[in-house]
């Protein structure tokens, strides 16, 4: 492998991304890395709203990189993820996700950190962004710890640092062949369960702060309920497989929805239930609106009237998915 540039693979898994392909791909195809020793596969779910057209629209004038549209027929991530794995050429392979837009440096930045030998994958912060003033809130909630735990690539974008997981990974190819291919069952958290099977062999991750992206997030609070509470859902299975890769900030969510509940329904009848019920429900009232003023602070006093709203989103639409995916998934427990 050439010390200098090494071939890349970027492998790009999408479904029905008309809105946001052209930019995405866009930035990919006009990176500042040797056109000659880099690759782009699309791997699209299908798409019916215009996204292979775009695709092959813009890989036309860039005619320098070779670029391949590829059929994922199963329409979910880790098969795209796989599709893209088994064609990919490169010493190092690099996921970009048709929501976000690189920086122009990222592909150069991606391969230095791991040209070093110290770590196996590398990421880095990602700058949430919305095209709606709704989606902006949801960027703003989505950028602060409280909505989003210690999740270190959405809140720290100051320091290099050692993480359990980052967004849109570059991996070098002996990584990839330690971790094997992506889970196909994880509809959702299919990097989450990746990166962890990869530190399971020995694998480090870098968050780097010069490896630079934006991801444009919901644009709507119903988009948000939905992708958050698969997030919770799926979450179950990738706790049923590795116990150890949970955190005590997947857990709360989930506490505090059975809390509000299971409160709610012994409230009637139980005096104790009642108190404890107010209590939770007071806290986190006085939490969520503690944390909205501290964000819109930073990122406008606009946002601040929809951002508790968004806040319990976020919190309860994956608190419920995940005691939803406890149910569905009982019978699974030791189950790979």
């Amino acid at each position: 492998m050439s010390r200098v540039h090494p071939f890349v693979s970027v492998i790009m898994p999408v479904r029905n991304e008309a809105e946001f392909i052209a930019a995405s791909l866009t930035a990919v195809l006009e990176q500042d890395y040797p056109p000659d020793r880099m690759e782009v596969l699309v791997v699209d779910g299908m798409s019916d709203d215009g996204t292979r057209a775009i695709v092959a629209d813009v890989s036309s004038r860039y005619p320098d990189v070779s670029v391949s549209l590829l059929d994922n027929p199963r329409r979910i991530a880790p098969a795209a993820l796989n599709i893209g794995l088994r064609r990919a050429r490169g010493d190092i392979i690099v996921r970009v996700d048709g929501h976000c837009e690189i920086a122009r440096d990222y592909l150069s930045r991606c391969v230095e950190h791991l040209q070093t030998g110290e770590v196996d994958g590398v990421g880095g912060p990602i700058e949430t962004v919305a095209t709606t003033p709704v989606g902006e809130t949801i960027a703003a909630a989505m950028s602060s710890p409280f909505g989003v735990g210690n999740s270190a690539f959405r809140t720290v974008d100051n320091r290099t640092m050692l993480v359990d997981t980052v967004a849109f990974p570059a991996y070098t190819r002996a990584a990839i062949l330690r971790a094997g291919l992506f889970d196909e069952e994880l509809v959702r958290n299919q990097d989450d369960e990746y990166n962890f099977r990869l530190r399971k062999f020995g694998g480090k991750i870098r968050l780097a702060p010069d490896v630079r992206s934006r991801y444009y997030s919901r644009a709507s609070l119903r988009s948000l309920w939905k992708q958050y509470f698969q997030y919770g859902y799926w979450k179950v299975r990738v706790m049923q497989k590795h116990p150890r890769q949970m955190r005590a900030r997947h857990f709360a969510p989930p506490a505090f929805v059975l809390a509000l509940l299971g409160g709610g329904l012994l409230a009637p009848f139980v005096k104790l239930a009642r108190y404890l019920w107010g209590g939770v429900f007071l806290l986190y009232t006085l939490a969520n609106l503690s944390a909205s003023i501290w964000t819109a602070r930073k990122k406008g006093w606009k946002h601040l009237p929809l951002l508790p709203v968004t806040f319990a989103v976020l919190h309860v639409s994956y608190g419920l998915g995940f005691l939803v995916g406890l149910v569905k998934f009982a019978g699974r427990w030791g189950d790979q």
